[in-house]
């Protein structure tokens, strides 16, 4: 493979995230990988002066859920390499925009085969993978 210095594994909150951060560990074995922790704003609410709050639950829980995913790591010298960031938003626009913003050289993710091919993905839309896929400019491994 080509030389990457930085790899990036979305965590979103779905199974088997740990084979995506395990590929990218062996497949990549000299880059630095960011474990970047989406946190999709759903329960956002209205205060009393009209200002949209958000609900810090749904950070801390991306949070845990990417510690979760860094304590799978079975190699000590691996978790040097890897390094957590959270960001808020929807994935199919927070994951492009950072691999670009970062100079992301690949992106590895846990995907399903309903992400393109599901009726109810069709019916409201892409799935997150595929649209990862066609909104970032570095090359995309999708895990199923």
């Amino acid at each position: 493979m080509a030389d990457h210095d930085h790899v990036l594994v979305p965590t979103l909150g779905r199974p088997r995230e740990d084979e995506a951060l395990a590929y990218a560990l062996e497949t990549f074995p000299d880059a630095g990988v960011t474990l970047l922790a989406v946190a999709t704003p759903l329960d956002a609410r209205m205060s009393e002066g009209g200002i949209l709050e958000r609900d810090d639950e749904r950070t801390t829980l991306a949070r845990e859920r990417a510690t979760t995913l860094l304590e799978t790591i079975d190699e000590p010298t691996a978790t040097e390499r890897v390094r957590l960031e959270i960001a808020e938003g929807r994935p199919g626009t927070v994951v492009p925009q950072y691999a670009s913003e970062e100079s992301v050289d690949h992106v590895v993710l846990y995907g399903h085969r309903s992400d393109t091919k599901g009726f109810v993905q069709r019916f409201l839309g892409r799935g997150i993978a595929s649209t990862v896929v066609e909104r970032t400019s570095s090359p995309v491994t999708v895990l199923e």
